[in-house]
C-alpha cells in the first residue's frame, strides 16, 4: 500500500481518533518505516506520536512512569533507571536508540524487543488510551494479546528493583548491536542465602517475551548455586517456544538457554 497521509496529533486522544480509523501508530519509525519503504505496511495513513506529549520519563514515590514515545536513550539517561543501562546498551546502535521508542519496543517481534523483556521481569503495567477512555493492563497481557482496535499504549509503569535484585544477560552473535539468541532479565531477592522471590523473563526463545515460570518455582527456597541455576535453566525449557531465524536455530536456542540463564545470575 502507498501512504497517503501522515498525521502528527498533539494529544493521545487525537492519536486514538486516527488509530480508530485504521491508521498505523508510529513512534520513532525504526520498525514501521522499513515496512512502509518495502510496501509491506497494511495501512494508508500513519500517526506519529512525536508531538503527542508521550515522551516523559519520571520516577516518583518508587514508581517509574515512562511515556510510550520516550526513546531508549532517554530511558537510559534517567538517573532513576540506571539499572537498565547495561540492557539498553545491548539494543541496536546509539543512532537507533536515539529514535526507537519504548512503545515500539513492546510490539516489535522477537528476537528484538529486549526492553520489553526487562519490563516483563519488572511486572510492568501499561496505560492504554482508547475511544472509551483510559485503562490499565498488565504488560504480560499486552505482550500476549496486544490492544484492542483503536487503542494505543501511552505509558508504562514499573517499580525499579531494590539494590542487588536485578539481573540481566543477553547472548548475541556479536558483542553489541545484535538481536538476541537468548535474553534473560530477572528480579530475584534472597535472604540468608536462599531465594525468597524470583520473576524471570526470557527473550529470543518464543515469538513474544515469556516468563520462565518453571524456573521461578524451582528457585524458591534454594541457593543460587551453579547446580541449582543449571537445574532452573533446564526447567525453563518447558516455558519456551523457540524458532529458527538467521541468528540461531530453535534447537540451539533451547540448548543454550540453561547456560545463559545461569550466567544471568553467576557471570
Amino acid at each position: 500500500m502507498v501512504i497517503q497521509a501522515v498525521h502528527v496529533p498533539e494529544s493521545a486522544e487525537a492519536a486514538v481518533t486516527y488509530s480508530a480509523r485504521g491508521a498505523w501508530i508510529m513512534g520513532g519509525g525504526t520498525v514501521v518505516m522499513p515496512l512502509v519503504n518495502s510496501g509491506a505496511a497494511p495501512a494508508t495513513e500513519l500517526v506519529s506520536l512525536c508531538r503527542a506529549g508521550l515522551d516523559g520519563v519520571e520516577v516518583r514515590a518508587g514508581v517509574a512512569r515512562i511515556g510510550a514515545a520516550a526513546t531508549l536513550t532517554a530511558v537510559g539517561e534517567h538517573p532513576g533507571l540506571a539499572f537498565l543501562r547495561p540492557a539498553l546498551r545491548t539494543i541496536a546502535s546509539p543512532t537507533i536508540r536515539n529514535q526507537a521508542t519504548v512503545g515500539g519496543n513492546l510490539f516489535v517481534a522477537q528476537p528484538y524487543g529486549d526492553l520489553a523483556v526487562c519490563l516483563l521481569a519488572l511486572d510492568a503495567t501499561c496505560e492504554i488510551a482508547g475511544p472509551d477512555g483510559r485503562r490499565d493492563a498488565p504488560l504480560a497481557e499486552v505482550l500476549t494479546s496486544g490492544v484492542a482496535s483503536g487503542e494505543i499504549v501511552v505509558a508504562v509503569r514499573a517499580a525499579p528493583p531494590e539494590p542487588g535484585a536485578w539481573r540481566y544477560h543477553k547472548a548475541m552473535r556479536r558483542r553489541l548491536n545484535s538481536a538476541a539468541i537468548v535474553t534473560v532479565a530477572s528480579v530475584t531477592r534472597t535472604a540468608d542465602g536462599l531465594v525468597t522471590f524470583s520473576r524471570i523473563a526470557l527473550g529470543g526463545v518464543a515469538p513474544r517475551p515469556v516468563r520462565a515460570l518453571s524456573a521461578e518455582r524451582l528457585l524458591l527456597g534454594r541457593p543460587l548455586t551453579h547446580e541449582v541455576l543449571t537445574e532452573a535453566g533446564v526447567a525453563a525449557q518447558s516455558d519456551i517456544d523457540p524458532f529458527d531465524d538467521a541468528y540461531a536455530s530453535a534447537w540451539y536456542r533451547a540448548r543454550v538457554l540453561p547456560v545463559h540463564l545461569r550466567r544471568a545470575f553467576v557471570p
